[in-house]
């Protein structure tokens, strides 16, 4: 079976509930047979890094619908259906949003692209490399990023590549992306400790091996819980941003610390990195811990 749907999400600030676009790619019988795209007004606040990337701000927004104005839309399309989306993030973005106007969960069975091209091409996406843009340019898939629908679509088409390539369908892929990416087990251990930031190895068996975690600010744990919490979920953490970092999750800020900044150097940091094209997602604690779930 290849019929699926899948989704991106473009979102007006680092709160992942912040949705401004939503894309939709409907795939039946193995082929793109409908799409959609729509404008949603967050209700928020527009971040101008984020605006620079994706080019929507509140002007744009000013006339389109709320996400509860299109529930019963999305409820149509994706209610009982199995729904991809390329890593957590939409994923999260979607369910956050959801219960932001005390909206009912769709039921939906989600699936991961990102850890289905991790286990159809673990040699060249198994730890790194697995970002939308870069597959997409590897198999040269042409689309626009980041925009919404484009995403989605890519995301489809990575999705009906790995079927292809493993002779599995999207049931299958289901029970596959539960397995290690890796026959052989590797271990994680801490690597090194510095006042009371920590920088560790992941476990692989995490669902988020792969990615790096930088954290700025204090949370509502001690450092050394969050950073526990993010090793078993697969995220090795690092200290400062770099370009490594594929998660900077903020916390609340010291503003004596920031000498006036709005920003922390890590936030700034992932900002510049961000706008140079690195695949970079800034979180709040409210989100990191969301995704964690």
């Amino acid at each position: 079976m290849l019929t699926f749907n899948s989704i991106d999400v473009e979102i007006a600030n680092e709160n992942r509930s912040s949705i401004c676009q939503i894309g939709i790619a409907h795939v039946q019988d193995g082929e793109i047979r409908d799409q959609w795209k729509i404008l949603i007004n967050p209700e928020d606040w527009f971040d101008p890094c984020k605006v620079e990337i994706h080019g929507i701000d509140e002007n744009a927004v000013r006339h389109s619908p709320t996400l509860p104005q299109v529930y019963d839309e999305l409820r149509h399309r994706l209610s009982g259906s199995i729904l991809v989306s390329h890593t957590a993030f939409s994923h999260a973005a979607f369910e956050l949003a959801l219960n932001k106007y005390q909206l009912e969960q769709i039921q939906i069975v989600w699936l991961d692209s990102a850890r289905i091209a991790r286990r159809a091409w673990p040699k060249k996406y198994g730890s790194r490399g697995y970002g939308l843009k870069n597959i997409a340019n590897d198999f040269n898939l042409k689309f626009k990023h980041p925009d919404a629908l484009e995403d989605a679509k890519a995301t489809a088409q990575i999705v009906l590549l790995a079927c292809e390539n493993s002779g599995l369908d999207i049931k299958g892929w289901l029970q596959q992306v539960k397995k290690l990416i890796f026959s052989t087990p590797q271990r994680y251990t801490p690597l090194k400790k510095t006042g009371n930031q920590y920088q560790r190895k992941g476990n692989i068996k995490g669902p988020l091996y792969g990615e790096t975690i930088v954290f700025s600010g204090a949370l509502s744990v001690p450092r050394s819980e969050a950073a526990n919490l993010a090793t078993n979920a697969g995220c090795d953490v690092g200290i400062n941003v770099t370009q490594k970092t594929t998660m900077l999750v903020i916390g609340t800020q010291d503003m004596i610390k920031l000498n006036k900044n709005k920003k922390s150097s890590k936030h700034r940091k992932a900002e510049d990195l961000i706008l140079r094209g690195q695949k970079l997602q800034i979180l709040s604690e409210t989100d990191f811990w969301e995704i964690l779930k």
